[in-house]
This record gives structure tokens, C-alpha cells and sequence, in this order.
């Protein structure tokens, strides 16, 4: 198979052989493919039951700028962090792995999650506490030119619960990565946020918007659930 290289690097491509074996492309840098073969393994989905198939949370950019007074405000951020950290506080006793994503943006005329200001912190609700990963990236990829995948390795984890902002840019960028590299994802829908968009005149609201990219991402995730369903299925195990 040839491989087309390319200087853009916030796009993943996915190649799918026409028998068990998918190659799986993520671009860590401009002109580099890191290319994995995952074996198709049907027995793991939708099995959180068994230890080894215990999922990692993912919270994804949950930071001051996002919530009022913010430099970039998203609609319905409060509530999305409260249903977040419900599901923060549930994998905590079951004492399951969690990983803290936070943005810094280092592009010329970026005006919010800037280094060394406020708004980069991670909200109050979601503080990470000793022991659990933290990651900082600088893409809407999560993957992307950080230590996330091999992290995931080194804990042996293959499934996924995503919460975090903005659902239609790094909520969305990561859960299809993560796919792609062969993890199986379950995104909490009321656990994410967004703001209003608009394109050719046309206004797009916030709600709109997370139903549509959530709509889109339950054809990718092995289940998009609430807050409250997570977590009833998170103390089944």
C-alpha cells in the first residue's frame, strides 16, 4: 500500500483491508506516518465486566476559558462539567484510570487556554488529583504530538468513557481518533459542550450543534450515553 505524505496534521486517515485487518494511520507530525495494525477482536466489545477490559476516563479540555467569564464561554458548560464530574467521582471509587487533557494554545493570535493565564487552568469541578495522568496538547486531536496513546499502553486499556469541550472540535477529533487506533469509545453526551456556530449566514445554536456531532459520533462509538447511564452501567461491573 503507498502512502501519501503530507504537511497536514490535524487529519487522520483509515485505511480498512477487506479482511480482519485494519491499518490504522494517525500523522504525529508534519511529514511522519506512525502506522499500527490492530487485530479485529470482536470479544472485547461490549465486555466492561471483565478486568482487563476496565475502561480509562478521558475528560477532555474542561478549563476556565470555556465557562462564564471565560474568554471563550460555551453554551451549558456549567452543566456539562457537573455531569462530568458525576462520572469523575464514580471512576474515582471504582478506582478506575482517568486522564486529564488540557489545551494550550501556541498559535500565533490564539486568544484563550493561552500559557500561564487562568483560563488554561482546569475547571474546579474536574481538579485532577494526585495520581491520575495529566496531558497537555496543543491540537484538537488529543493523540496528536503527546505522550495519550502510549500512556493508554503502558495501562493496558482498549475502552474509552470521553467527556469534555467542545464537542464539535476536540471532543469530536479525539473520539475518532481513538476509534482509529482500535480503542472502543463510549461518549457521555450530556457530559460534553459546545457553543453556537454559524456558516454562509446561516446561525447554528449551541444544541443544535452537539446533536449533530453527537448524532455523528454514535455511528463511530460502541454507545453514547448519558451521565447517569455511565455510571449505572459503571457499577455493574
Amino acid at each position: 500500500m503507498a502512502l501519501l505524505k503530507s504537511p497536514i496534521v490535524q487529519y487522520r486517515l483509515l485505511f480498512v483491508n477487506t479482511d480482519t485487518l485494519p491499518i490504522h494511520l494517525i500523522c504525529y507530525n508534519d511529514w511522519y506516518w506512525k502506522y499500527q495494525h490492530q487485530p479485529n477482536n470482536s470479544s472485547q466489545v461490549n465486555d466492561m465486566n471483565s478486568e482487563k477490559n476496565s475502561p480509562a476516563l478521558l475528560l477532555i479540555d474542561i478549563q476556565n476559558d470555556y465557562f462564564p467569564g471565560g474568554r471563550m464561554e460555551l453554551a451549558g458548560a456549567d452543566e456539562a462539567a457537573r455531569q462530568a464530574a458525576t462520572v469523575l467521582q464514580c471512576c474515582r471509587d471504582k478506582h478506575l484510570p482517568i486522564v486529564h487533557i488540557a489545551h494550550e494554545a501556541i498559535q500565533p493570535g490564539a486568544t484563550f487556554f493561552l500559557p500561564g493565564t487562568d483560563g488554561r487552568k482546569i475547571h474546579p469541578l474536574v481538579l485532577p488529583r494526585e495520581g491520575e495522568k495529566v496531558v497537555t496538547k496543543n491540537f484538537p486531536n488529543s493523540f496528536l504530538k503527546t505522550p495519550l496513546l502510549e500512556i493508554l499502553r503502558q495501562l493496558t486499556v482498549r475502552r474509552l468513557i470521553i467527556v469534555g469541550m467542545m464537542t464539535h472540535m476536540c471532543v469530536d477529533a479525539t473520539a475518532r481518533a481513538a476509534k482509529d487506533l482500535g480503542f472502543h469509545c463510549t461518549l457521555v453526551h450530556d457530559g460534553t459542550a459546545t457553543r453556537d456556530l454559524s456558516f454562509a449566514g446561516n446561525q447554528v445554536p449551541a444544541s443544535q450543534v452537539r446533536t449533530a456531532f453527537t448524532a455523528a459520533l454514535s455511528a463511530i462509538c460502541d454507545a453514547t450515553l448519558s451521565a447517569d447511564e455511565i455510571i449505572r452501567q459503571l457499577d455493574g461491573m
